[in-house]
């Protein structure tokens, strides 16, 4: 059974959402605002959290940062009533694996949650606890990048990006397979989340000049190691 922290103020719209994703056989702990999600989530261990941006006491964006430096392994998805496009952009610059608009199908929120459940569960399986990507040592058990003395702590989804463009390095990636086997679809929020995760990348691995994340227009990308 796996074990869902929901983060909801709307009373009526949480008590719903909760018993839906229960009839789904998921374990739910319903948090009334973000500092209670936060208390809560310092205390027990979830496969994946369910954030309301707009909350009282500490907003969803707060709080993912706040989860973030506890667990960045955890992965956590937006739920929101605003469409303003900087606030999809803040999300996905978080590392949030979905952002969702309300109003909106119970449906869709279950299918995405398991669709993300499962490519959590496909990287579990690690081929080597570390791998040396040029100067960089690649930790993947434990969500970490070192350079020397140097070490960058990792989201989930950037550990899985990393092994994913390991894994296929030195070749062509075509933009939509990168995109449905790490993102599982390939539709508009998906493509901006990669792009803002792929930037990402360039900064942490730009210490490197023996490591090169290219890009071609219209085709996909390349993971270069001299």
């Amino acid at each position: 059974m796996k074990h869902i922290l929901l983060a909801e103020d709307d009373f009526d719209f949480g008590s719903i959402l909760k018993q839906y994703l229960e009839l789904h056989g998921y374990k739910v702990v319903w948090a009334k605002n973000g500092k209670e999600a936060l208390e809560i989530f310092g205390q027990e261990q979830f496969d994946i959290c369910v954030f309301d941006v707009m909350m009282p006491k500490m907003d969803g964006f707060t709080l993912a940062e706040k989860v973030i430096e506890i667990h960045p392994e955890t992965p956590f998805v937006f739920l929101t009533a605003k469409k303003m496009k900087e606030d999809k952009i803040r999300g996905l610059k978080l590392g949030a694996d979905d952002y969702i608009v309300k109003p909106f199908e119970a449906d869709i929120l279950v299918l995405r949650l398991q669709n993300i459940l499962k490519r959590s569960q496909r990287t579990q399986v690690i081929k080597e606890e570390v791998l040396s990507i040029g100067d960089f040592k690649f930790d993947a058990v434990n969500y970490c990048l070192k350079l020397n003395d140097d070490r960058q702590k990792l989201t989930e989804k950037e550990t899985i990006l990393i092994q994913y463009l390991y894994d296929h390095k030195n070749t062509m990636i075509k933009r939509e397979n990168l995109l449905k086997d790490v993102w599982g679809n390939d539709d508009f929020f998906s493509g901006r989340s990669m792009d803002v995760f792929i930037s990402r990348l360039r900064k942490y691995f730009k210490k490197d000049s023996k490591i090169k994340i290219e890009s071609v227009r219209g085709v996909g990308l390349t993971f270069q190691i001299e």
